[in-house]
């Protein structure tokens, strides 16, 4: 049970320094696009989702991007046919380009990926931005919440270091209470330094990894969950080229997916809960057609029985059957994603419906995910999102 809530817990994410003292600001909502399916629409074959009315929504962006949004989006989705109604934005907040949830559900984490990384709190009650805290690093890409509700983990691309930061009782951030900046091994040639680029915890609760895409490496570290402090333990290295970008555990604990955005590959990886070490198996393919392909992030269905990959280049999502009890992935195709650049891929609490964030073509595209073979159906029209990075359904 505790592995279970951990997995849950690591794979439900995705403003200026400064504490407190900043109301946001609500934009007019913005109306669902035309051709959406009606709340009255049936769930696709196979699936437990019922109704139980509209269900959060928060989506990331770039607010200095051209064209980017103006802080986090705020929207609702039907939990039976997917449609997304927008409702506004939380202002305050700087290039929230990955967002994540505390475990219970009050307070919303978002990454200022910014020179100067930081992380913001959002109480969620009233969608008052709590404050901001430095990591210590530069460009902060990816954060998650340890399942005791207690750390913060941030990863930090441009400065390749993962930092811990304790959430109080309010679900405000405190100051940093460690940061490790990856030094070895060397970074490949090219890369011009590490670039952490997810910091997630292990389904064990007790090791915290982080993948690091310029030195092809992934960091397992037992997380003192007194003094939020990191101890590293273990290292697992791709090939030489990898570029490891994002690791999605499967919910048995056992065993993890990793997709390498360099090579265009992924691999099943084996996990030893009792040492944090992690042994990386062969490349496999994405399926990808496309010359240029990156593979962004895999999703793994709360039962364990489907994968899925974002692929941004080819702009289509891979579907997996995992078998041998999370050991094998065995691709079973693709379907076009229906916009353009998948930079992220989350799926419903219920694992009901999927979420793809389309980067360049800023929009949301949702599928019905078909419980008994894996099928994905586009849930009608994609739902536009400027500069849509990540998309949290809750």
């Amino acid at each position: 049970m505790l592995g279970g809530t951990a997995a849950a817990s690591a794979l439900a994410g995705c403003g200026g320094d400064g504490e407190g003292g900043r109301a946001t600001a609500r934009e007019s909502p913005q109306a669902a696009p035309p051709g959406q399916p009606s709340s009255s629409a049936s769930a696709a074959p196979g699936s437990s989702r019922s109704s139980s009315g509209p269900r959060a929504l928060y989506l990331g962006t770039y607010t200095s991007a051209e064209g980017g949004g103006k802080g986090v989006g705020v929207a609702s989705y039907d939990p039976v046919s997917g449609r997304i109604t927008g409702r506004g934005t939380i202002t305050g907040v700087q290039d929230p380009s990955y967002l994540a949830v505390h475990p219970d559900g009050g307070t919303l984490y978002a990454v200022d990926e910014r020179e100067r990384g930081a992380v913001t709190a959002v109480r969620l009650s009233d969608e008052k931005v709590l404050g901001s805290r430095p990591t210590g690093g530069a460009h902060t890409c990816h954060l998650s919440v340890h399942p005791g509700g207690r750390w913060l983990l941030s990863a930090d691309y441009g400065s390749g270091s993962v930092a811990v930061h304790p959430i109080d009782a309010s679900g405000a951030l405190g100051e940093r209470t460690d940061k490790v900046t990856h030094r070895r091994p060397a970074p490949r040639s090219g890369q011009q330094g590490p670039h952490a680029h997810q910091f997630i915890t292990a389904p064990d609760g007790g090791h915290v990894l982080a993948v690091d895409f310029g030195t092809d490496t992934v960091y397992s570290y037992r997380l003192d969950e007194r003094a939020g402090t990191l101890t590293e333990v273990a290292q697992a290295h791709t090939r030489a080229g990898a570029g490891p970008r994002h690791l999605t555990f499967h919910p048995g604990g056992r065993y993890a997916y990793l997709a390498d955005e360099a090579d265009d590959t992924v691999a099943v990886c084996a996990y030893e809960p009792w040492s944090g070490r992690l042994t990386i198996g062969r490349p496999q393919s994405t399926g990808a057609k496309a010359d240029t392909n990156y593979p962004a992030q895999l999703a793994v269905t709360p039962d364990g029985a489907y994968a899925f990959l974002a692929n941004r280049g080819d702009n289509t999502l891979a579907r997996y059957a995992v078998e041998a009890d999370g050991a094998r992935l065995r691709l079973l195709g693709t379907v076009p994603v229906e916009g353009d650049f998948p930079r992220q891929i989350a799926l419903s609490p219920d694992g009901g419906l999927l979420f793809a964030a389309n980067q360049r073509s800023g929009t949301v595209s949702v599928f019905l995910v078909d419980g008994t073979d894996g099928e994905l159906r586009l849930a009608g029209e994609p739902f536009a999102s400027p500069v849509a990075v990540c998309a949290l359904p809750l």
